[in-house]
C-alpha cells in the first residue's frame, strides 16, 4: 500500500448524513442503521498524449490532427463525468519540432490548440529548448497550463527554471502531478539555448518531490508526466535512464502512475512480461507496470489518445481500465484504400477553423516542387536510427559537397526527422518534405584535422549506438567499425586512399560540433572549426534543386562495416 494515501470519506459521509436524516422523519415507523466503515470507491481518468512535433493539423490522410483530438477528448469527458469520474488531461511534452507550417510560427499554433482542447500540464520536452530562451519564455506566457520540470535548474541561482509539480482537485482527490525532463536533454538540446541550465537526476529530484508532498501536501495520488523514454526491459543503451529507472528508484508504489514521452513508443506490454507487444492501431493495450507504478505512453504526434481509468478505494489505486484510442488512424485494405481504424472522428468546427489560418500562413512560405524522385528516400525514425540508410547518405553527401575543402560528410541520425517517399516514379518533393526531414535550422560546420585526429573523432562518432539518434549516418567515407574495441579502421577518403600523414576536412552539423547527442565537442579553432553559415535544410534543398530528380538507389549506403556487434548495421553489444 502507498503511505500517501487517505480514505476518501466525503462521499460516504454524505450517505451517512441522509440515512440519519430519513430516521428522524416523526411519520416513519422503520428503525434505520446506517453503514459504518465501509470505504468509498472515487472514480478519476487521466487522458495523455506526448511528443506533438508541430502536429496541430491533421496530414495528408486526414490522420490525427488537433481539431479531432479535441471532438474526441470532449466525448471521453462527457463519458467519464456521465460514469461519476473527472478527467485529467496530460502531455509529456515535445510540442515543438516537426512540421514546418508549426516551426515556422514556433508552435503557437500548436500551443494555442493545447489551450482549447484544456490540457492541465505538461512535461517540458528536451525539444522545448530547439529556439531561443525568448520562444519558450513566449510559449510559457501563451500556455494556460503548467510546463513542469521538477530537475531543470538555472546553473548561477540553484533555483527551478519550472514549477516541480501542480496540486489538481479530481473528482474530490488530491492529485500531485510532477514533472521530470530527461538528462540528455543536455546533450540533445540545442547546447548554445542550454548552457545556463543544469538537467539534473530525475530520479533524485523526483524522491525529493516526493518528500515534500509527503510533508506538506499530503496527496492521495501522485503521478509523473515525464520526457524520459520507456525502453524495454530498462535497457536504455545511450539514451539516459528512462521511465522504469525512475519506478524501479523510488520506494514502491510512491508514484502511482508514470505518463510519459520521448522514446515515441506506444508502451504497450504482453501481458505479465517485460516485453513489448505486437500493437497495431486498435489493439488492447496493457501499459507497463514496475515497483508498483504504471507506465504509459501514446505513441507520438496526437496519433493516439491515452486513456487510463483509475478506481481508488481506501488506500488502494487500481486500474480499472486502459487503451490507447486512435484518432482517425487508417491502413490500406486489399485494394490498396486507405480506410478508418473505428469510427470517424469529426474535427471540431470552431478549433479547425482557428488553426485553418495557422496551416495557411505556414503553407504559402513552403510551398512549390523543387525536384522529383524515384524510390523512397529513408529517414524514418525506427530505421535511420539503427543503420545506414539512402537519405542518411544523401544528406551528408549534400552538406559536404557545399563545402570544397571537405572530403566527407557526418550525419547526427536524431537530425533526421522523416523520411521523403511518394507514388509513381516522378513524385514531387517540396521544400515542405526538406524542412520536415531537417526541421532544426542546424548550420553545416566543418572540422579540419590531422588523420590521427579524424581517426580519434570516429572511434567515438561512429561507435554510438544503434538505436539512438547519436547513431551516425556517413558519405565520402570507407570503413570498418570495431564496435566492441570501439576502434575504426579507415580504408579511404573522398574515394582516394587514407594517409595517415594527411590533414582532412568534413562536415558536421553546427549541433553536434557543439557536443550534442555526446559527440566530441570540436568547434574551436585548434579543430580547424568553421561555421559555414548556410542552414542545414537550405544545403539540402540546393542539392536536390540543382539535381532535377533524385533516384534514391544512387544513394545506397556503402563504404561501413561493423564489426564484434549484435547488429550488422551498427555498433549494439549484446547483452547477457
Amino acid at each position: 500500500m502507498n503511505a500517501h494515501k487517505k480514505i476518501t470519506i466525503s462521499l460516504l459521509s454524505a450517505a451517512i448524513l441522509t440515512a440519519l436524516v430519513g430516521c428522524n422523519d416523526s411519520d416513519s415507523t422503520n428503525t434505520a442503521t446506517p453503514t459504518t466503515g465501509v470505504a468509498t470507491t472515487t472514480k478519476f481518468t487521466v487522458l495523455h498524449t506526448n511528443d506533438n512535433h508541430g502536429r496541430f493539423w491533421q496530414n495528408d490522410n486526414g490522420e490525427y490532427g488537433m481539431a479531432a483530438r479535441k471532438t474526441l477528448i470532449n466525448q471521453l469527458r462527457a463519458e467519464v463525468e456521465a460514469d461519476g469520474g473527472e478527467v485529467l488531461l496530460l502531455s509529456g511534452g515535445d510540442i515543438n519540432t516537426g512540421v514546418p507550417e508549426s516551426d515556422l510560427q514556433d508552435a503557437v499554433p500548436d500551443f494555442i490548440g493545447m489551450n482549447r482542447i484544456k490540457y492541465d500540464a505538461m512535461a517540458v520536452g528536451n525539444h522545448e529548448f530547439d529556439n531561443p530562451r525568448q520562444v519558450l519564455d513566449m510559449q510559457r506566457d501563451l500556455a494556460e497550463f503548467p510546463m513542469l520540470a521538477a530537475n531543470i535548474y538555472l546553473k548561477d541561482k540553484n533555483e527551478r527554471l519550472f514549477d516541480a509539480y501542480k496540486i489538481f482537485d479530481i473528482n474530490g482527490l488530491k492529485v500531485a502531478v510532477i514533472g521530470l525532463t530527461t538528462e540528455d536533454t543536455a546533450k540533445i538540446g540545442n547546447v548554445e539555448y542550454t548552457a545556463d541550465i543544469d538537467f539534473r537526476d530525475p530520479k533524485e529530484e523526483a524522491k525529493k518531490v516526493i518528500a515534500e508532498l509527503e510533508a506538506s501536501e499530503k496527496p492521495d495520488i501522485i503521478l509523473a508526466t515525464t520526457h524520459m523514454g520507456h525502453y524495454e526491459n530498462g535497457n536504455f543503451g545511450s539514451n539516459a535512464p528512462g521511465d522504469i529507472a525512475l519506478a524501479n528508484a523510488l520506494e514502491a508504489g510512491s508514484l502511482d502512475a508514470i505518463i510519459g514521452g520521448h522514446s515515441q513508443n506506444p508502451v504497450c506490454m504482453e501481458p505479465g512480461t517485460n516485453d513489448y507487444a505486437d500493437f497495431n492501431p486498435g489493439d488492447e493495450c496493457t501499459p507497463d507496470k514496475q515497483n508498483g507504478t504504471y507506465i504509459m505512453q501514446a505513441h507520438e504526434w496526437g496519433k493516439y489518445v491515452g486513456r487510463a481509468d483509475f478506481e481508488v478505494t481506501g488506500e488502494e489505486v487500481k486500474l480499472t481500465n486502459y487503451e490507447l484510442i486512435p484518432v482517425n488512424l487508417k491502413v490500406k485494405n486489399d485494394a490498396g484504400e486507405r480506410v478508418l481504424i473505428g469510427k470517424e472522428i469529426k474535427p471540431d468546427e470552431e478549433l479547425l477553423t482557428e488553426l485553418q489560418y495557422y496551416h495557411d500562413k505556414g503553407a504559402k512560405e513552403i510551398e512549390g516542387t523543387i525536384a522529383t524522385a524515384t524510390g523512397k528516400l529513408e529517414g524514418d525514425r525506427g530505421v535511420v536510427r539503427t543503420k545506414q540508410t539512402n537519405l542518411g547518405t544523401l544528406i551528408a553527401k549534400a552538406h559536404y559537397n557545399k563545402i570544397a575543402a571537405a572530403s566527407f560528410g557526418v550525419m547526427n541520425s536524431g537530425g533526421v526527422r522523416a523520411s521523403i517517399d511518394g507514388d509513381g516514379d516522378g513524385y514531387e518533393i517540396s521544400y515542405k518534405d526538406v524542412l520536415t526531414v531537417q526541421p532544426f535550422g542546424n548550420m553545416v560546420a566543418s572540422v579540419t584535422m590531422p588523420a590521427a585526429e579524424v581517426i580519434e573523432y570516429l572511434n567515438t562518432v561512429a561507435t554510438m549506438t544503434a538505436g539512438s539518434g547519436a547513431y551516425a549516418q556517413f558519405a565520402g567515407i570507407d570503413m570498418s567499425v570495431d564496435c566492441e574495441a570501439k576502434k575504426v579502421t579507415i580504408n579511404t577518403i573522398g574515394e582516394q586512399d587514407f594517409d595517415p600523414s594527411a590533414t582532412y576536412t568534413f562536415t558536421v552539423p553546427s549541433y553536434s560540433a557543439s557536443g550534442g547527442d555526446g559527440y566530441p565537442k570540436v568547434n574551436t579553432t585548434e579543430n580547424g572549426y568553421v561555421n559555414s553559415g548556410f542552414v542545414d535544410a537550405d544545403v539540402l534543398k540546393e542539392f536536390i534543386q540543382d539535381k532535377g530528380h533524385i533516384n534514391a538507389v544512387d544513394y545506397t549506403p556503402k563504404g561501413i562495416v561493423y564489426l564484434n556487434s549484435a547488429s550488422n548495421d551498427g555498433c549494439l553489444i549484446a547483452t547477457p
